[in-house]
């Protein structure tokens, strides 16, 4: 597909509408889904590993990591089986392939990683499309 430079909104070159449901998710929706993915990623580690988990690392067996590699696993386990993780679905977002069809296993493992790392998570281009989204092919529309 040729893509247009002179696109209008955001998702216009790929063929998605301006509003509603198919429409790029915009960042204030996907930065509370963030918000959301971190906080319930939080809650379960505490949950599972106790307080002491956001002592420094020499002072307790869990550290800070613990909410991180919950937070990876709620990706990976959520975006290949529900098309988003708990907080996409929450505000009303889904992953989508840009061709379509069924993300698989490997590209939610290669976004996580991508998006853990922060730096491709918040460079984005006209589409808002972040660079660990561009990655593996993917989007994050409305619903």
């Amino acid at each position: 597909m040729a893509h247009d430079d002179s696109a209008s909104y955001p998702g216009e070159r790929l063929g998605l509408p301006a509003t509603d449901s198919g429409s790029i998710g915009r960042i204030g929706r996907r930065l509370l889904a963030l918000l959301i993915d971190w906080v319930a990623s939080s809650l379960i580690a505490t949950l599972f590993f106790g307080y002491d988990q956001w002592a420094l690392p020499a002072e307790a067996g869990v550290t800070l990591f613990s909410p991180v590699m919950v937070f990876i696993a709620l990706q990976i386990i959520f975006i290949p089986t529900l098309g988003g993780s708990p907080g996409h679905r929450l505000v009303g977002l889904r992953l989508e392939m840009l061709d379509g069809g069924w993300p698989g296993l490997w590209r939610p493992i290669v976004r996580t990683a991508l998006l853990v790392l922060v730096i491709p998570a918040v460079v984005w281009d006209a589409d808002q499309r972040g660079l660990h989204d561009k990655a593996v092919g993917t989007m994050l529309v409305r619903r």
